[in-house]
């Protein structure tokens, strides 16, 4: 799976996810975050135009030390050939963002040298 390291420096992917397994995938362009250790965070309009099923909220500790409850959602992911199913978080950003969760036993390469990224 490739992927480019654009302008600001961010290491951006594009996956294809579904709201079940049955329907057509659509395509988002994803920030690679290693800090975060979930799967997939999602934009709240993005969610609402796939329409998403929502799933139990999610506890979590934010950056700064605060727990919260975050809106969760499942959706099917087109990773390495397979449908997987995964958790996703929304929130009010602008970009998703993959996770930890999903490259966890995969090999992430970003080389800022030529612009790219690559994730085997």
């Amino acid at each position: 799976m490739n992927g480019i390291v654009d302008e600001f420096g961010r290491a951006l992917m594009n996956l294809k996810i579904r709201p079940t397994a049955n329907q057509d995938p659509v395509e988002i362009t994803v920030w690679v975050d290693t800090a975060f250790n979930g799967e997939l965070v999602v934009p709240q309009a993005i969610i609402a135009t796939l329409g998403l099923e929502q799933s139990a909220g999610i506890r979590a500790r934010l950056a700064d030390g605060n727990e919260v409850t975050l809106e969760s959602y499942t959706c099917i992911l087109d990773w390495f050939g397979e449908k997987r199913a995964v958790e996703v978080i929304a929130n009010n950003g602008q970009m998703p963002l993959l996770g930890i969760g999903l490259l966890v036993g995969h090999r992430l390469v970003v080389d800022y040298k030529n612009l790219i990224v690559d994730l085997e």
